[in-house]
């Protein structure tokens, strides 16, 4: 009888001993796996190349400001259909080199079949500036296809008011014709959040009308063409901590040889409404937010006039 009890008392230990034993060495096989993965994972990162970093930082390090806000507009506004063609028009300069990287990640995981042209306008760049923006092209590996054009030269000899207006309006159609010819239906161009606010501001300060550049738009003069900006829910300053943080340097006001004329004194109306909401942001942080939010919620009802077709509509037709 005390045999036994003696026997089961030992087994009992032994079990007990056993027990303790299998969690020990399951925690040092878990340790050892934890241990070795942070070594293969940190391997993995060491041998990363340059532009698997960079496109690593729009899904990770940006995902919220940069990734997460391009897939909202494309979805939001319904800027990409099935078998679209779109000419991603490159300037050289930060936004448009982010919206090609974003382009291509898009296309490489996206469900829903289009296809990409990269189109970069040589509107008479500077030697330096055209060779800086064909060397970003190769380092961020953008197939781009050139295309030349003399409209800075066509620029340069206009006279009167802002020679920027007049360029970009010549460099919009010359973008349309190119894609145009590529058999593309789509152009899109890089404006981001700030530039919306920026063109909004402009126009009822300088221009005395509340209107917007709207995230996509009919072509007028190129039937079947569209313009789609899927920045437009990024702000600029996502996009400038983004090339930061991968060191890059872009090319700066698309590599202009009118800039002279803003060294003149001529400060554009666009610099001045930037400056502007600069010193509104020391206050008030969320400014360029507010004012894009409320771009998308304006009450009809508390509106005195608006104009619709070319026809202008009264409050007081209501009334």
């Amino acid at each position: 009888m005390i045999y036994t009890r003696l026997e089961e008392t030992h087994t009992k230990k032994r079990s007990l001993s056993h027990a303790k034993r299998t969690r020990y060495n399951f925690f040092c096989r878990a340790c050892k796996f934890f241990l070795n993965g942070r070594v293969r994972m940190n391997t993995v990162k060491k041998t990363l190349t340059e532009i698997q970093i960079i496109e690593r930082s729009i899904h990770k390090k940006f995902r919220r400001e940069l990734w997460r806000k391009f897939i909202r507009a494309v979805q939001k506004y319904e800027l990409i259909q099935a078998d679209d063609k779109i000419a991603v028009c490159i300037s050289g300069g930060k936004d448009s080199f982010l919206m090609a990287k974003l382009f291509q990640q898009l296309h490489r995981l996206s469900e829903t079949p289009f296809d990409l042209a990269f189109v970069v306008m040589n509107p008479g760049y500077d030697a330096a500036s055209f060779d800086k923006i064909l060397t970003n092209a190769d380092r961020l590996q953008v197939p781009v296809q050139v295309f030349d054009s003399d409209i800075f030269e066509i620029v340069q000899k206009s006279s009167g008011g802002s020679p920027c207006y007049l360029c970009a309006r010549m460099r919009r159609g010359f973008l349309y014709a190119t894609a145009q010819n590529l058999v593309c239906n789509k152009i899109a161009l890089g404006h981001h959040m700030s530039d919306v606010v920026e063109t909004t501001l402009m126009g009822m300060l300088y221009g005395a009308q509340n209107q917007t550049m709207m995230p996509k738009l009919k072509s007028r003069n190129f039937s079947e063409m569209q313009l789609i900006r899927p920045m437009y829910c990024i702000e600029e300053a996502a996009v400038t901590a983004w090339k930061n943080y991968n060191k890059l340097e872009f090319i700066a006001c698309g590599g202009c040889p009118l800039k002279s004329y803003c060294d003149e004194g001529n400060i554009s109306a666009r610099a001045a409404v930037k400056a502007f909401l600069a010193e509104m942001k020391t206050t008030n942080p969320d400014v360029e937010k507010n004012v894009f939010n409320a771009l998308q919620c304006v009450n009809l009802e508390t509106t005195i006039a608006y104009k619709k077709d070319g026809v202008i509509h009264s409050f007081l037709d209501d009334f």
